[in-house]
Formats: C-alpha cells, structure tokens, sequence
C-alpha cells in the first residue's frame, strides 16, 4: 500500500472534514451511479447528472488539498 493511500485512510478516519467528504463524494457516486442504470433521463435528472458531476468534483479536489496539506 502506498504511503498516499495510507494517508488517505488515516485522515478517513481520524479527520472528521476529511470523512465527511469522502462520504459526500460517495453518496454522489452512488447517486450517479443509480441514474446511469435508467434507460433514459428526464430534463430534471439531466441537470441533476450535471451538478452531481460538478460536485463530486469538487468535493475531489477538497480532498486532495487537504492530502497536499498533510503530506509536506
């Protein structure tokens, strides 16, 4: 296992902000997740798509600066 991994797992579950990002960029995931398996869209689960996309993006990045932060 990779020391950036290690990091990321100990911050998961010593660092409150830290988890509740991962569980947001999860609950995003899985909420994509279940519209990819519909056939098809509506206008309001398309732009709901767009934002979950956007979100779970910059939940990502918060993540990733606080990784930043730690790791020097």
């Amino acid at each position: 296992m990779s020391s950036l991994q290690q990091l990321r797992e100990q911050l998961e579950q010593q660092d409150p902000e830290f988890r509740r990002l991962v569980e947001e960029h999860r609950a995003r995931e899985h909420r994509l997740k279940e519209l990819t398996h519909k056939g098809w869209l509506t206008t309001d689960e398309e732009q709901e798509e767009r934002r979950l996309k956007k979100e779970k993006l910059r939940l990502k990045d918060q993540m990733e600066e606080i990784l930043r932060r730690r790791a020097t």
